[in-house]
């Protein structure tokens, strides 16, 4: 007996864009009272304000995906008695700039980086300009119990202050922003341990605690997202992924087995993948095979030549797209 494929997340999505422009502040607010967290916001447009959110359940926890122009949004010591939330969020920003208030400072935000704060206290976060960011709301009991057991006493901000902490948020903002386009792959209740060992790795680092190691999906995860990101680097091997997520090549395969490859496989099949797909773009037909090769790491063109032909049937060659003819005659043009 197999069991039921693990159900579609939840998403609905909203945009301002739709609303008349004296109403959009109050729409934005009554949505994400509902959805998010009670707050005020305040832009700062001639235009008004120009928003819209995404929002994918992940079992226990929520996803959104919010992008908007210049504008403010505050959650008070008054909002936060009238309006209780007891989460902790996540929220990364993958465009724009932002300035982080809360009660023991400022934090300066940028691109990339990660912030983890409690919804029972008040902040401000403002964007001076068009920005967007993908956010995870924790429920507080799921944070304390899975993540850190005395929750966040004040804001934390991740960005690049160590290799390993890199790593961590650049994965992790893979991992959400494939859900929140709608084309997260697996079951939501892996994405959601994934998810939640990474924050869990990234906020226990940060307090000292490394009594826990990484679970095999998160580090599978980093593995992926290590892969993804050297690829053109001829010298990416098993044993170099194996560096960067801490273990031993032994053990880095038993990490890939949900994966269903070696990792030395896997690497082969992205490099293929990403090689394949340059082939066929008709806007890279100025690349020789041999610097497409070597763009996505390959040795030599005749290695790429023979596993490209072993993995798709063809050569590189034949994947491309083939050009029109000069003179041909246009489909419907009558002769003459």
């Amino acid at each position: 007996m197999t069991a039921d494929p693990a159900p579609a997340p939840a998403v609905s999505h909203v945009s301002t864009r739709s609303v008349d422009p004296a109403d959009r502040v109050d729409f934005w607010e009554d949505y994400n009272r509902r959805a998010l967290v009670g707050l005020t916001c305040s832009p700062y447009s001639e235009q008004g304000l120009l928003a819209s959110q995404t929002n994918v359940s992940l079992r226990g926890l929520r996803l959104a995906e919010i992008a908007g122009n210049e504008h403010v949004i505050e959650r008070t010591p008054r909002t936060c008695r009238a309006l209780p939330k007891e989460s902790v969020f996540a929220t990364l920003l993958t465009a724009g700039e932002a300035v982080f208030f809360h009660a023991g400072g400022c934090l300066s935000v940028r691109a990339g980086d990660l912030v983890l704060y409690d919804t029972r206290r008040s902040y401000l976060f403002g964007f001076p300009s068009t920005m967007r960011q993908l956010l995870v709301d924790i429920p507080g009991e799921v944070f304390a119990e899975r993540c850190l057991a005395g929750g966040v006493a004040a804001p934390m901000l991740f960005g690049g202050d160590s290799a390993t902490e890199g790593v961590l948020v650049s994965t992790l903002r893979s991992v959400l922003a494939d859900w929140a386009r709608g084309c997260g792959s697996g079951d939501p209740a892996r994405t959601e341990a994934t998810v939640l060992d990474l924050v869990r790795s990234l906020a226990a680092a940060r307090m000292g605690d490394r009594s826990e190691p990484p679970t095999r999906p998160s580090q599978l995860a980093v593995a992926q997202e290590y892969v993804v990101r050297h690829l053109s680097d001829p010298r990416l091997c098993a044993e170099q992924v194996a560096e960067a997520v801490g273990v031993s090549t032994r053990h880095l395969s038993r990490i890939f087995t949900p994966a269903g490859v070696s990792p030395s496989r896997y690497i082969l099949e992205q490099r293929l993948a990403k090689a394949r797909e340059q082939l066929g773009d008709p806007q890279a037909r100025h690349l020789t095979v041999a610097e497409v090769a070597h763009r996505w790491g390959f040795a030599s063109q005749a290695h790429f030549t023979r596993v490209f032909r072993d993995r798709f049937g063809q050569t590189p060659g034949e994947a491309r797209p083939v050009p029109a003819r000069s003179g041909q005659r246009r489909r419907g043009t009558p002769m003459g």
